[in-house]
């Protein structure tokens, strides 16, 4: 792998399933699955196969189907978790098992009751069991966010003592700042000893809204792998969504650190997982919102008729949006509603589109949005209208 590429390993069949209320079945798991590895993910974390006969089953079964990407099945740090995805992972071509335990002060005192040593050798006793089984391991310092860096070093010397590929850094509860989670990340980097054995990942939560933010500056600090979800769904406010750092990433070609997804493909995938899962996403949402490229202000409007570059930064045509949407209010301007009508058949003057934009914001102040219908009623109604119509 190319020191500048960085693996988008895709949690949405796993992480983003445990949104409350959000249950997918196997065959569509499937579907997702293999839209997943078309869309060039580097890993996909199928699921937690210990967890259910269920999950097991999914786990297996994306085993089976996927060709390209990694498939990764979830762990804690207990041996019969890691024998059952073991099992599950059986099938696959690129298998990778993903286990391990918690890490902060938190953890340790009021989750295992136990002492920061022992900690140390469950990571060690994990790691070594599952690389039994698999040579690709992903070792996870659960709440690593809050964990001490002294301490998380000497945790991920212990996981790469025993065979750790992988070296998963989550910011569980989403409280870093981006400035502390690229200073851990770089901290890592520089004091782990045998760091060059293993790829650093960076696992953000959205709690505080900042896991993009997080997780690119993971990357800008030297982690090579970012976990992440379409749309972003996941526990609690979510986690790093996967179409934000790509196109991030994209846009800032100066940081040299690139991806093998094809963007193109992104406004589809996000659509697919919202209508699987029945989890509706926000208008407002970056990238795949249904407003990410809508423009109704009129001084915005009248600088993307000219030149879409204005108010875009992003090609919408690159993530598989068809175009930019001029949506017609009561703020929209003479410029947009002249655009709008030429697209509908009518190429209107100076002085014909004054006296129908008149009529159009006595149309505009009752409704919402005006639609294309409404175009022809607008004009229709205009003191032009025959004017217009034997032009």
């Amino acid at each position: 792998m190319s020191n500048n590429n960085i693996q988008i390993f895709d949690t949405t069949l796993r992480d983003g399933e445990q949104v409350p209320g959000c249950k997918l079945n196997t065959e569509q798991k499937i579907v997702i699955a293999e839209q997943l590895d078309a869309l060039g993910v580097d890993v996909i974390e199928a699921g937690f196969p210990v967890s259910s006969p269920g999950d097991f089953k999914s786990v297996e079964a994306i085993s089976k189907t996927i060709k390209n990407a990694t498939v990764c099945g979830l762990t804690r740090s207990v041996q019969n978790d890691i024998k059952v995805a073991a099992e599950a992972l059986k099938y696959a071509v690129k298998p990778r098992i993903h286990t391990g335990i918690g890490t902060s002060n938190s953890h340790i005192i009021h989750k295992f009751k136990t002492s920061r040593e022992d900690i140390l050798e469950r990571a060690y006793a994990a790691v070594k069991y599952a690389k039994s089984f698999v040579e690709d391991v992903e070792f996870y310092a659960e709440d690593a966010g809050r964990t001490d860096n002294e301490y998380l070093a000497r945790v991920c010397e212990m996981a790469i003592k025993a065979g750790a590929t992988v070296l998963n850094i989550p910011d569980t509860t989403g409280y870093c700042l981006p400035s502390e989670y690229g200073a851990k990340i770089k901290y890592l980097k520089e004091n782990v000893k045998g760091i060059e054995k293993a790829i650093l990942s960076c696992h953000c939560h959205n709690d505080l809204g900042l896991a993009t933010a997080n997780s690119i500056e993971g990357v800008i600090n030297g982690a090579r792998q970012i976990e992440c979800t379409i749309n972003g769904i996941g526990e609690r406010a979510g986690n790093t969504a996967l179409e934000e750092v790509v196109m991030v990433l994209k846009q800032h070609p100066y940081l040299n650190l690139n991806t093998n997804i094809n963007t193109s493909m992104l406004y589809g995938m996000s659509q697919l997982v919202s209508d699987s899962m029945g989890i509706y996403t926000q208008p407002n949402k970056a990238i795949v919102g249904a407003n990410a490229f809508a423009h109704s202000s009129g001084i915005h409007q009248d600088g993307v008729i000219k030149n879409r570059e204005t108010y875009e930064i992003i090609d919408p045509k690159d993530v598989g949006v068809t175009e930019s949407a001029i949506v017609l209010t009561a703020r929209s301007g003479r410029a947009a509603l002249a655009y709008r009508a030429k697209n509908v058949g009518y190429e209107l003057t100076k002085l014909q589109l004054d006296d129908v934009y008149a009529n159009f914001l006595s149309f505009a102040d009752r409704k919402k949005e005006i639609n294309d219908n409404d175009i022809h009623q607008i004009i229709e109604t205009s003191k032009v209208y025959q004017e217009i119509l034997s032009a």
